[in-house]
């Protein structure tokens, strides 16, 4: 049954590419209104997660619940207006970079809605706000440095005001200060907002500052709880991969036999 404080549910979802697993059985939820980030070694299927919730991609089995909707067996049309509901910030930022910050930004309500240019105009303005970059509209994503063209990034991701923000990576490629940065701006939108945000990470000291729940996707299990609950976990991976080495905590998860690929 669908859960109300649940605004994400995965149902036993098992994912597979070809005769390459991702997951079996995989089970998890991610409350309504709060911060939740997917934690877990190269393989482990946390982009695979945010891609199935976009209806990018389709499980071999199980249910995925937006909203309560099971949106497994949508046709495309169908999934439109589920999309609608869902703002994605890219790892890479995913700007065209022909047009200004200002028409990136417009594009979405210029492609999916009836906004005449003055009500987009607006729109854009409030969103560069939200982000702290209230004079870059006329400049190309070229010339921005790499911190201002993930927050850019960040403002198109709500432009069409999402209920529920999906963020892959995003604080990949970034300095120390301007991961904070974006940290903050995540934090702000989600107290401000009200949007359920999912992010997809590997940045295990911005996760324990932001994050209202926590998912860590093991190679044979998922172990969810708040920052308090995983501190004091009994599984000795979970505090291994919260003081592990930043950089690669792949190598605690995943023996070298036994990582799945290079599946993410």
């Amino acid at each position: 049954m669908p859960d109300a404080d649940n605004h994400l549910q995965l149902d036993r979802v098992t994912m597979a590419f070809g005769d390459r697993p991702v997951f079996e059985n995989l089970s998890c939820s991610f409350p309504r209104g709060e911060i939740s980030v997917i934690l877990g070694g190269s393989g482990s299927g946390k982009s695979t997660i945010l891609r199935l919730i976009g209806g990018l991609i389709h499980p071999v089995s199980g249910r995925i619940l937006v909203e309560g909707e099971d949106i497994t067996h949508l046709h495309e049309r169908q999934m439109t207006a589920v999309r609608m509901k869902l703002g994605m910030l890219f790892q890479g930022g995913a700007l065209l970079d022909s047009l200004s910050v200002f028409d990136n930004l417009a594009l979405p309500l210029r492609e999916h809605t009836d906004a005449d240019e003055t009500a987009i105009a607006a729109a854009v303005r409030d969103r560069l706000d939200a982000v702290g970059l209230e004079d870059v509209g006329a400049l190309l994503p070229n010339q921005l440095s790499g911190g201002m063209r993930k927050r850019v990034a960040l403002a198109r991701a709500i432009m069409r005001d999402p209920v529920i923000l999906l963020c892959d990576e995003p604080f990949s490629g970034l300095d120390p200060i301007s991961t904070r940065q974006i940290e903050a701006l995540l934090v702000e939108i989600n107290q401000r907002r009200g949007i359920t945000i999912v992010v997809v990470s590997h940045h295990v000291d911005s996760t324990m500052r932001m994050a209202g729940r926590i998912m860590i996707l093991l190679p044979d299990a998922v172990i969810a709880g708040t920052r308090d609950e995983l501190r004091h976990h009994r599984d000795p991976r979970v505090s291994a991969f919260l003081t592990a080495d930043r950089d690669n905590p792949a190598d605690l998860l995943y023996p070298v036999e036994q990582r799945p690929g290079d599946l993410r």
